[in-house]
């Protein structure tokens, strides 16, 4: 009788160790790393007016922008914002495969941090094996203690800085060395911090081949002159070290492109899902090229286009601009051409017209018919003003009382307006009206609202 087999129903993950590589796509890769870091960390710290440049402050529902200062009404600005993010995201796919992921990406970027700070401390491939494989002492406790603190001490300021343009970082700061942060700001900074420590120091290529969607519907953006990380076959194959007997091609099968690919794919085997286009295994192989004496390229982009046609890379770059690019380059252009006018050409005032339903219309003092209106003003500036309210569209219609009213730098404020009109110049029924508000001094801010006046 046969033992019972042992079925796994999953893979058991084996750990990586990618290898540190130089070259042009390593530089570039920690150019992103150090642009995005200044820009993430060092941002929630740059003053503008006397507050915090950048600040998404929820409660009291303003977003502020350096000199710009959104409200909850603005929410358009932020779908153009999604919708030129996309298309940025399909036009630089279909031109160039994973450049999001492979570069920018903060599953990436921290990725590299991490990485780096595990190489200073515990060496490099080779030593970090060595010390995993080996029993437990004095020196791997210390270095692995040291190794998951400073992942920590990073996980924990990117959590405070991430929380920090949500609530002012200065007072944030100064809440947490009081311990006296409160519940929502302590447990953002604690899941955040949790998440980076968690993604970027354990799970990492797991992240990216199990948990990231964008793996799984990339393809539908690629096509046969996307550029794309591919191995030269015809020139590699057959592999091995050059002998006098066997006839070699050019990869002599040293396996440092495997070793430095953080998904630890073997990109020989042609383009996979796995492969994040980090363009590591292209800086190892050239690295080895160089100390074999071959040329560089082995492991390149190319497309696919290029590989089967032995075509050369100006017939390949001549294939880049092809209609679904100007498509997507057109379309990205106008609708961020359209963003910017529209912030351009914004005006900071808003106003929105209520009608006080209490009172629909009555007859006052002086034979008059008066309506009732509240204006919600929202001055977006961050300078308190004056405006003047009017009205127009019906004969001797005027604001009752002061048609003026204050409202602070990036305040809101109801206002109550009495509008009224002689008796004898409006028949029964409802009239369009048009309210106009005008900030005192500063006539190019200035906002047109309709609404009806009732005559009964």
């Amino acid at each position: 009788m046969n033992a019972p087999a042992e079925i796994r129903l999953y893979e058991i993950r084996e750990k990586i160790y990618p290898r540190a590589v130089h070259g042009g796509f390593a530089a570039a890769r920690w150019a992103l790393v150090w642009a995005t870091q200044l820009v993430f960390y060092g941002l929630a710290w740059l003053e503008w007016n006397g507050r915090q440049a950048v600040l998404f402050d929820i409660a009291q529902r303003k977003f502020y922008l350096f000199g710009l200062v959104f409200w909850p009404q603005d929410v358009i600005y932020l779908t153009a914002l999604l919708i030129v993010s996309a298309l940025a995201l399909f036009l630089f796919t279909a031109v160039a495969g994973r450049l999001w992921c492979g570069y920018a990406c903060p599953q990436t970027v921290y990725t590299e941090i991490f990485l780096w700070i595990e190489r200073l401390i515990e060496g490099d491939r080779n030593a970090r094996m060595r010390l995993d494989g080996s029993r437990y002492s004095l020196r791997k406790i210390f270095l692995k203690t040291s190794k998951h603190a400073a992942w920590i001490a990073v996980a924990l300021w990117t959590g405070i800085t991430f929380v920090g343009y949500f609530t002012p970082i200065r007072s944030l700061l100064s809440e947490i060395r009081s311990f006296s942060v409160g519940p929502w700001e302590g447990f953002w900074v604690l899941f955040y911090g949790f998440a980076t420590y968690g993604n970027a120091g354990w799970m990492r290529e797991q992240v990216c081949k199990y948990m990231c969607p964008y793996a799984r519907f990339q393809s539908a953006m690629f096509d046969r002159d996307t550029l794309v990380i591919t191995y030269d076959r015809e020139r590699g194959e057959p592999r091995g070290k050059k002998s006098s007997s066997v006839e070699k091609g050019d990869c002599v099968d040293c396996g440092i492109c495997v070793q430095a690919c953080p998904t630890g794919i073997d990109i020989r085997n042609g383009l996979q899902y796995e492969c994040i286009g980090c363009a590591a295994c292209i800086d190892g192989c050239d690295q080895v090229m160089d100390k074999v004496g071959r040329p560089r390229g082995l492991i390149r982009y190319s497309t696919t286009n290029a590989i089967e046609n032995n075509a050369s890379p100006k017939e390949m770059w001549a294939r880049i601009a092809r209609p679904r690019v100007l498509v997507y380059s057109a379309i990205l252009a106008a609708v961020a051409l359209a963003a910017g006018v529209s912030i351009y050409l914004r005006v900071p005032l808003k106003v929105d017209v209520i009608r006080d339903r209490a009172a629909i219309a009555r007859e006052v003092e002086g034979g008059l018919i008066e309506n009732v209106y509240r204006l919600q003003i929202m001055n977006t500036t961050e300078r308190a003003r004056a405006f003047e309210i009017t009205v127009t569209g019906l004969p001797t219609l005027h604001v009752a009382g002061e048609g003026t009213a204050g409202i602070g730098a990036a305040q809101s404020r109801l206002v109550p307006i009495r509008v009224r009109i002689s008796q004898n110049q409006a028949v029964r029924g409802t009239h369009p009206i048009e309210f106009h508000v005008t900030a005192i001094g500063a006539d190019d801010i200035a906002v047109r609202e309709k609404s009806v006046f009732i005559v009964r």
